[in-house]
């Protein structure tokens, strides 16, 4: 994965970026990956108003990774203010998952937070039922806040709960 280029997402970039977030998270294409929620949430992971609007948003920065010409991975970092940046949306295509594209979005994510948003603080919310990826982030020293925030299982913006008892949990890093 030398060859891989970051960049900042354009609206032009949504018609690509819908389904590439989509199809590691949800759905049967996702099982290819170790990420995925399929077993946890159906339909959309996320819409194309959603992304056009967090590109559109100059407290929000959606960074892709590509390879060739081709999108394959991104990151979402919005600056909360007073030093928090939260990260979110870390894909990478399912079939190339467990290659360490994943660990340099998250540096490539934090190196922008710090740098553009002046933030010493990253914070991310995983669903609890993931132990595998919550993991999978204290190994990236994404430490457990104690602190949980109910899923949104009414807002189909956010999925269709496939079980009734999800729920988040914050994890944070401080950023050196």
């Amino acid at each position: 994965m030398d060859d891989v280029r970051f960049r900042h997402a354009t609206l032009a970039d949504v018609p690509d970026l819908q389904p590439l977030v989509h199809h590691a998270y949800r759905g049967d294409r996702a099982r290819v990956g170790w990420t995925h929620e399929a077993d946890l949430l159906d339909a959309a992971r996320i819409d194309s108003d959603a992304l056009a609007e967090s590109v559109g948003d100059p407290a929000q920065v959606i960074l892709l990774a590509e390879k060739a010409g081709e999108l394959i991975g991104c990151v979402h970092v919005t600056d909360k203010g007073e030093g928090l940046s939260y990260l979110g949306m870390l894909t990478v295509a399912a079939p190339l998952q467990a290659m360490g594209l994943g660990r340099r979005l998250i540096a490539e994510a934090e190196s922008l937070a710090r740098e553009r948003f002046g933030a010493t603080r990253m914070e991310m919310t995983v669903i609890v039922q993931r132990d595998e990826l919550i993991e999978w982030y204290q190994r990236r020293d994404y430490r457990l806040t104690g602190e949980r925030r109910p899923f949104p299982a009414t807002d189909p913006r956010f999925g269709i709960p496939r079980r009734s008892d999800l729920a988040f949990v914050v994890m944070e890093k401080v950023l050196a």
